[in-house]
């Protein structure tokens, strides 16, 4: 009989077949329940396979085969790739890089071109540009039961409006305006640094996004460039018209320091690496200068982005919106007009040579100008321009939660540090992750990893991906893992949501120390790690190092002590400066970032230097390369954790209760003179009982997830072995069984009749000549049956013998299904449910805190929970909104409002975690 169109079936007809497509639908969502099956039973579903036997890897077996990978040999050879050649974003050696990170994925993970769309034809390169079918499909269909079944990796292709450098100089000057000292603006590159010399001047003397154009005018210095040191200098009546300050490094983001003196009407700024930072080691406690001793190299100087960051990220022309190629572009408003230059000690010396003292007697900014005047001049060349965000994915059974790892790519010169230390590490969890792939295992959830392109100049890569894909992101994405600089120093530090601490101190556990683990000492211990030249700082009776920055580095220390005492988990909020500010700060995912950093008594890390170099790592940050691996570990031990726990390790009581110490910060602040803690106190008190309320709610939801996680363990003893599939072998695999889902849609649609499902699925352990047809009586027999196939494909068997083998009819030469016992399905099935329902509950929770209206005067930033302070730029300032009310605006009645605003998130966020 010819079959009909499908607009030509009854719609009766029509009812019945969209039934099956339901049906075969469910059936296409076996990964969803096969691997929770394969979590928490005795065994997971990682396979090592032998000619004879399939051997299933248990959780511990698989975390100590991933934790064996990372090494510090195969870091420092990633390194060697990457940090050997200068790779500005929008270079030619970025590109090739990009496609050397797309080479890593393709042969660690196996990876392939993502399916292209109907109608399109292959690529020589999967390499999309932003906003093309291509690339909008390579993200998105990874949460389709369509999309591919195994590990893809392409390159996006965004199209940011930034600078390159095209002239510079510095200049003091005569009384008739004449050049008297022209100041070297090139680094020395020390030949014992091979890499450093060769390209000493490759990148010159430049900050990202600084305003183009000249500056004459007197030099004045502000110490770190604060907010809180211009107020100083201003209440002294200093004027900044027309003045050119000259700022230190430090305390705060370098863009800020930049913003204050424009607002103040300043011409230009320069800001220079002081030794006073740098701690004990320093050519005033007689170590040599690097290349040849640790100390600083007098010469180096401090590239970066001068965005105001904490404005927003991301593309300045397109704010909010992802930069295709004819993306609809504005005026930059995160960009200083003024120019701005970075400068070297040595220059800076002898800049400071025309001031004078720079300091009272009393150790206040003496506001003094040069006797002489400066001239700067900074031509830079403004353009959209290609950046290459190089991905990969590995397609998980649940399709609606994806876990998110990444690290960007692009250094101001070689970045041995910032951030192909991170790079490194990256590669060293795609090789862990490769050969559990290898071993069989197929994870629970999906996992996304990202190279990005285009950080140093303002979180370009991720932020443009982040608001291209923000629908996806915020409906998906379980967490965000971000890695930048895995070693620059001794000591680890570890930053993120409060509802991923537990989970980040408990992996730091299990991850051993990377240079003392014989002492049982673990990457948790790190955390109080000094530098190598510690010891010798207390036999050196002559020591001179700046009182308060050792201070400070001693009272965070103390701090950490005190807060692990008091039952703290000692993971810090995060501000931003690096990846991970899109996803938490805009959509709302928990997020993380980690690395080793620098102590008083470590080698000077010479940031965005030439000097970022591997010789660098080698002899003084990590020789070795042991720290790279061990954040590789506890990065990657994370990410398995999530991805493969049957409900999420992410724990929002923990985050409910952290609330109460943001609280406690905003209360314990100094008020302006027209706010009164009477003013605020009822509101205050409200704002704690909300969260009060959330602590309930989120201790409920841990009782829930306990119990639905225990029912789905009960109920999956119970569920049968169903025979027919090979260990290994699942939808898409080579049992064919995925094209054969295709081919049954295709049946369900006009093709055949629904009841004939003819190669519904075919199994090895069948006679490979089979191909059968199941009819079913009704609906609930389908939907049984479907629940059969499920569980048999989730519990691979170890050989062919089974117990219910499918009887052989020899009349109708086609294979039966066997009688077995129904088993409880439909209980089974409502359990994963539960679970399922619980996980989006968790997911949700950090959306929760998400407001469309933003933070005032930034309205990019949407969280109200955590965000980078308005002037501190990378430093965190919890409740935000509420705490800048009051400290910057001064206003009580904005105060109450957001007080108003943040108490009605969270009593959603109350009623979002209820049954």
């Amino acid at each position: 009989m010819k079959e009909l169109p499908l607009h030509s079936v009854p719609v009766e007809g029509q009812r019945r077949r969209f039934r099956y497509l339901k049906a075969i639908l469910l059936l296409a969502g076996l990964y969803t329940v096969s691997s929770f099956l394969s979590i928490n039973k005795p065994v997971q579903h990682a396979h090592i396979h032998t000619e004879q036997t399939t051997q299933v890897l248990s959780t511990s077996e698989r975390e100590s085969l991933f934790l064996s990978i990372p090494s510090g040999s195969s870091a420092h050879a990633t390194a060697k790739k990457f940090a050997s050649k200068p790779h500005v974003a929008g270079s030619d050696q970025d590109f090739e890089n990009a496609k050397e990170m797309l080479k890593v994925f393709q042969r660690e993970l196996g990876a392939s071109d993502p399916p292209a769309p109907p109608h399109f034809p292959p690529e020589e390169l999967p390499i999309y540009d932003a906003g093309t079918p291509r690339s909008r499909s390579a993200t998105i269909s990874l949460a389709s039961r369509l999309g591919p079944r195994k590990p893809t990796a392409w390159i996006d292709v965004y199209h940011p409006y930034f600078d390159t450098p095209d002239d510079r100089s510095l200049d003091i000057l005569n009384e008739e305006g004449v050049s008297e000292v022209s100041l070297d603006l090139v680094e020395d590159g020390d030949p014992l640094d091979e890499d450093a010399a060769e390209y000493r001047d490759s990148v010159p003397a430049w900050h990202g996004l600084s305003g183009h154009g000249e500056a004459e005018g007197e030099l004045i210095y502000v110490n770190y460039g604060t907010f809180e040191d211009f107020e100083e200098l201003t209440n002294q009546g200093v004027n900044f018209t027309g003045k050119i300050t000259i700022a230190r490094y430090g305390a705060i983001y370098r863009g800020l320091k930049v913003k204050r003196a424009q607002e103040l009407g300043a011409s230009g700024v320069l800001i220079y690496s002081d030794p006073r930072d740098d701690g004990y080691v320093t050519t005033a406690n007689g170590f040599t200068p690097y290349p040849h001793g640790p100390a600083r190299n007098p010469a180096s100087f401090q590239r970066g982005s001068v965005m105001y960051l904490s404005m927003y990220p991301g593309d300045p022309t397109t704010p909010g919106r992802p930069a295709y190629p004819n993306a609809e572009r504005d005026e930059p408003k995160n960009a200083p007009t003024i120019p701005s230059l970075p400068v070297s000690w040595a220059n800076a010396e002898r800049l400071l040579e025309e001031i004078g003292d720079i300091y009272t007697a009393e150790g206040k900014l003496s506001g003094k100008t040069s006797t002489k005047k400066v001239r700067m001049v900074n031509h830079v060349n403004r353009a959209v321009t290609p950046i290459w965000n190089t991905m990969a994915a590995i397609p998980g059974h649940v399709r609606n939660e994806i876990v998110l790892v990444g690290c960007h790519r692009d250094a101001w010169v070689l970045g041995a540090a910032d951030p192909i230390s991170g790079t490194a590490a990256l590669s060293e969890i795609v090789r862990g992750f490769g050969e559990l792939l290898r071993s069989g295992w197929n994870p629970l959830r999906t996992i996304i990893i990202a190279s990005w392109d285009g950080e140093e100049h303002g979180l370009l890569g991720s932020t443009e991906y982040g608001e291209d894909f923000a629908d996806f992101l915020a409906e998906y994405v379980v967490s965000y893992i971000n890695v930048d600089v895995s070693s620059s120093g001794s000591r680890w530090s570890v930053s993120g949501s409060p509802s991923l601490a537990h989970l980040i101190r408990k992996t730091a556990g299990d991850v051993p120390h990377p240079t003392e683990a014989d002492g049982g000492k673990t990457l948790w211990d790190a955390r109080q790690d000094d530098g190598p030249f510690h010891e010798s700082f207390f036999y050196n009776a002559s020591a001179v190092v700046d009182a308060e920055v050792l201070q400070a580095y001693e009272t965070e220390k103390a701090k950490q002590t005190v807060e692990e005492e008091s039952g703290k988990t000692g993971v810090n909020p995060l501000g931003s400066g690096s990846d991970y500010t899109v996803f938490l700060q805009r959509i709302g995912i928990a997020a993380t970032d980690q690395g080793f950093t620098g102590t008083p008594y470590d080698a000077p890390y010479h940031y965005h230097s030439i000097y970022d170099s591997v010789r660098w790592q080698e002899v003084y940050a990590d020789p070795g390369y042991k720290r790279h691996a061990a954040v590789a570990k506890h990065l990657g031990l994370m990410a398995l954790r999530l991805t493969d726990g049957i409900i999420l390790p992410l724990n929002t009581t923990q985050y409910a209760f952290e609330l109460d110490s943001y609280l406690d910060v905003v209360e314990s602040l100094p008020l302006p003179s027209n706010i009164s803690h009477s003013d605020l106190a009822p509101d205050f008190a409200r704002l704690r009982a909300s969260f009060a309320r959330l602590q309930g709610a989120s201790i409920a939801m841990d009782k829930e997830k306990k119990e639905a996680e225990k029912k789905f363990l009960e109920l999956l003893e119970k569920m049968p072995r169903f025979p027919g599939v090979s260990a290994g072998k699942g939808l898409g695999g080579s049992s064919g069984l995925y094209h054969s889902f295709k081919d049954a849609v295709k049946k369900l649609f006009g093709v055949s009749t629904p009841r004939a499902l003819t190669k519904f699925y075919v199994d090895p352990w069948y006679p490979t000549d089979w191909v059968g047809s199941i009819g079913f009586a009704d609906d609930e027999e389908m939907e049984v049956y479907a629940g059969w196939l499920e569980y048999r494909l989730a519990h691979p068997l170890r050989d062919h013998h089974c117990a219910h083998t499918p009887a052989f009819d020899v009349e109708k030469n086609v294979h039966q299904l066997p009688k077995l016992p129904i088993p409880p399905i439909r209980e089974f099935l409502k359990a994963a449910k539960r679970v399922s329902k619980a996980n989006k509950k968790l997911m949700a929770f950090e959306r929760g805190f998400i407001s469309e209206e933003g933070i005032p005067d930034r309205e990019w930033y949407r969280h109200l929970g955590v965000a980078p302070g308005k002037w501190l730029g990378y430093g965190a300032t919890t409740l935000p909104a509420l705490t800048e009310a009051i400290t910057i605006d001064k206003d009580v009645e904005r105060a109450k409002y957001e007080v108003e605003r943040l108490v009605g998130l969270v009593d959603k966020m109350v009623v979002g975690l209820m049954p």
